[in-house]
């Protein structure tokens, strides 16, 4: 079945970009700054978990939660966001998100114990995961398709260089101040945008009546939620006592989402989808989604295994691991702006198969990283897979949200938005759990924890390096949107 879709990408005119007027330009730079923010905290406390054990006498696995909880929180509210952005307009949505996120980096300020530093980062990230889908969708709804690669290579630094930089301002937070301080110095910076949004910011939506299925929303949160906790968790332990749970929980994940898809399939042309997955009839839309989610297992991944390796096997100090990775954040930053303009110029396809081959090359260059090997070597297989990160990430989203019609454009961002976070806790499971049964089986054998653990490092990225090269056979599937007939 076809679907209509956006024009394809081309130079655009003075006129076109003249279009763009004061009103718009400004709702999109505070969704901007303010996505920025909320997407920062996704990784920030990486870092911080050894200091948050010793403080508040907590062991690795308690304070895991941290981290697991907020992707947990994620993918189960991101699918609701499409129903959302059809119901609810511009300013209301943007103030749900900001006052959430504001809320939660509060009570994270304020935490006596665990407990409640957990809750923080739950409502925190209630707000992030209303945050990026209202961005996308404004983008695609008030920038014309000719522009919109510059347009979304800024969104691309909001969604590749915040996650990338959290470890490094993580570390010279902690190097400095109390750990308290990582949520006391964004509070205002949420309450600033909060502020300013409700003063400031216009409604721009386009609304149409969307009824909420009521047995579409348990489905979703058991699918996503339970995927992404069977994941997060897989890596935590190897034993029976520790493998099985996580087991049952992508069981249970996996049938409720099968169940889910089925439901959105039959509500799908009835315009009563909580999901809509007619996106995925668009052949476009479909590859980009597999190549996000392969870039999203590889980021993830990394952001893990690179501090661990730094840290555990050459001895460096948090602040100095996290400078290590600010290079590639920083080029990321960089370059998408021109990857943008370059999309618009020539699509997709010229970019991401570059771009996967730079990846594939930085997670091969860190394969070989061993326990005598230089910082030099560590920054440069970093820069390499930020720079292939780079090129990937902006033609992704442009060519994945550009292939859809109008109306499916707040679905296609719910949908995007999700496969990253599901995607992002397969990449830590998956390399973690490389890293652990690796270093376990040589520790056991009498190797030298700092041998087993850089051992381990190294067959985690070699499995990174295999999941790229399946990227860069995705990427030759990649072609422009066609108006015609939409694949």
């Amino acid at each position: 079945m076809s679907m209509q879709t956006d024009p394809a990408p081309g130079p655009a005119s003075a006129s076109q970009v003249a279009a763009l007027s004061a009103r718009d330009r400004q709702v999109i730079l505070l969704l901007l700054v303010s996505a920025f923010t909320v997407i920062l905290n996704e990784t920030i406390m990486g870092v911080a978990l050894p200091r948050l054990m010793g403080d508040l006498g907590v062991t690795a696995a308690a304070a895991q939660w941290l981290t697991t909880a907020f992707l947990l929180t994620m993918a189960v509210v991101i699918p609701v966001t499409g129903f959302l952005l059809q119901r609810m307009q511009t300013r209301p949505v943007f103030a749900l998100a900001m006052g959430l996120f504001s809320l939660g980096t509060a009570l994270c300020a304020l935490a006596p114990g665990l407990g409640m530093l957990i809750f923080g980062r739950i409502v925190q990230a209630c707000g992030t995961a209303v945050m990026m889908p209202l961005l996308m969708t404004t983008v695609m709804t008030l920038v014309p398709p000719e522009s919109r690669g510059r347009t979304m290579g800024q969104i691309s630094i909001v969604i590749s260089v915040a996650p990338a930089i959290g470890p490094t301002i993580s570390g010279i937070i902690l190097n400095l101040l109390d750990w308290r301080w990582m949520f006391w110095l964004v509070l205002p910076i949420g309450l600033g945008a909060l502020g300013l949004g409700q003063a400031r910011l216009q409604n721009v939506a386009e609304l149409r009546p969307a009824p909420l299925d009521l047995v579409s929303v348990p489905l979703s949160a058991a699918g996503f939620g339970g995927l992404v906790y069977g994941l997060s968790a897989i890596g935590e332990g190897h034993g029976a006592g520790g493998i099985l749970p996580a087991l049952a929980s992508l069981g249970i994940g996996a049938l409720a989402l099968a169940a889910f898809v089925r439901r959105q399939l039959r509500l799908g042309p009835l315009g009563r989808a909580l999901l809509d997955l007619r996106t995925f009839r668009v052949r476009v839309f479909r590859v980009a989604v597999a190549m996000m989610a392969f870039c999203m297992v590889t980021l993830f991944g990394m952001i893990i295994l690179l501090p661990i390796y730094m840290q555990v096997v050459l001895k460096m100090e948090p602040v100095a691991a996290g400078l290590v990775l600010l290079p590639g954040g920083l080029i990321m930053g960089l370059l998408a702006p021109g990857v943008g303009r370059a999309y618009d110029r020539a699509g997709a396809r010229r970019l991401v198969i570059p771009g996967s081959v730079f990846a594939a090359a930085g997670l091969w260059s860190m394969a070989a990283l061993g326990a005598g090997s230089a910082v030099w070597q560590v920054l440069g297989a970093h820069v390499l897979l930020s720079i292939g990160l780079a090129l990937l990430f902006t033609p992704l989203f442009t060519a994945a949200l550009g292939s859809l019609p109008k109306e499916l454009y707040s679905h296609g961002s719910a949908i995007l938005g999700t496969a990253q976070q599901v995607a992002g806790a397969a990449g830590i499971a998956l390399f973690v759990s490389v890293m652990s049964l690796r270093s376990a089986g040589l520790a056991a054998g009498g190797a030298d924890p700092e041998a087993a653990t850089a051992a381990g490092v190294r067959a985690g990225f070699v499995t990174g390096g295999i999941v790229a090269v399946a990227m860069i056979a995705t990427s030759f599937l990649m072609r422009r949107p066609r108006a015609a007939d939409g694949v």
